[in-house]
């Protein structure tokens, strides 16, 4: 009996422990070691590249009202546009009515200039192009002034799938991946910090990215920005089911798994020997 007890003590604690969320396990910013790889360092920002299906919000400055009002839908303040396009206006999507679709050839089509090709272009190259195409329209006019442009793209988004799941704007011109995850509140407790995935899509190829976000050598790797578009996969820890979150949690379980293990042997014991 005390032999069974013993090995059936061990087991659990054994199992226990394997199932324990440790704060090794969840963790940031841990030196590499044999459990956490190393990552070179590969850090190498690239600025976007503007894409079909890219929506930008362009907005003309000039001292010339006439300049304003016809760029900037009656003369509008570049506030009064971004407030209008977040509240919508008159029962339609203030973004299309502000905004400039990239279309499937890369094109946009701007007033009084055209069609422009801006696809592989960075907003800080589209906004050059602009101002000198715009300057050399209008400095036959009569009291030419310098015009100045402001292009943001609007619908920049990553999304997180897995034990965490949402879309979310990238509102800044670089994103990590830490403040992406805490956009959507952090990992959940369960999910595999070790096994990160990204799904990046990139010169019509698509690409999965795997990566231990536990390793303190993240901040210089390839995996360190979040880009428009990527999928952020987080799975779930192997055996989440029989997780155990701390060591209270751990040894109550031995505790009351061993008494029924041990309640259970004993009515065993107690048929046999009324069999005999």
């Amino acid at each position: 009996m005390k032999g069974f007890r013993n090995i059936l003590f061990l087991a659990i604690l054994g199992f226990a422990m394997a199932s324990c969320v440790t704060s090794r396990k969840v963790n940031y910013m841990q030196e590499p070691d044999k459990t956490i790889p190393h990552y070179a360092d590969t850090l190498d920002f690239e600025e976007y590249q503007l894409r079909p299906n890219d929506r930008l919000y362009v907005y003309v400055y000039s001292l010339d009202e006439h300049v304003m009002n016809m760029y900037n839908a009656g003369g509008a303040s570049a506030s009064q546009m971004r407030s209008q396009m977040q509240m919508g206006m008159g029962g339609r999507n203030s973004n299309e009515l502000y905004t400039y679709l990239i279309n499937e050839d890369g094109d946009i089509d701007f007033p009084t200039l055209g069609k422009l090709h801006v696809a592989g272009l960075t907003t800080r190259e589209t906004k050059h192009m602009l101002e000198e195409e715009l300057s050399s329209l209008l400095k036959e006019l009569p009291g030419y002034k310098t015009v100045s442009v402001e292009v943001t793209i609007m619908n920049r988004t990553f999304s997180i799938v897995g034990v965490k799941s949402g879309m979310y704007s990238i509102n800044k011109e670089k994103m990590t991946i830490f403040e992406a995850i805490a956009m959507a509140g952090n990992i959940q407790e369960f999910g595999d910090r070790s096994c990160i995935k990204i799904v990046r899509e990139k010169d019509g190829q698509t690409t999965i990215k795997t990566f231990d976000i536990r390793s303190k050598d993240i901040i210089n790797s390839e995996f360190y920005y979040v880009e428009p578009n990527d999928i952020i996969y987080i799975r779930e820890i192997t055996g989440k089911s029989f997780g155990i979150n701390s060591a209270a949690a751990g040894l109550a379980v031995v505790s009351s798994t061993l008494s029924f293990g041990v309640f259970v042997y004993s009515i065993v014991q107690l048929g046999i020997r009324l069999s005999k």
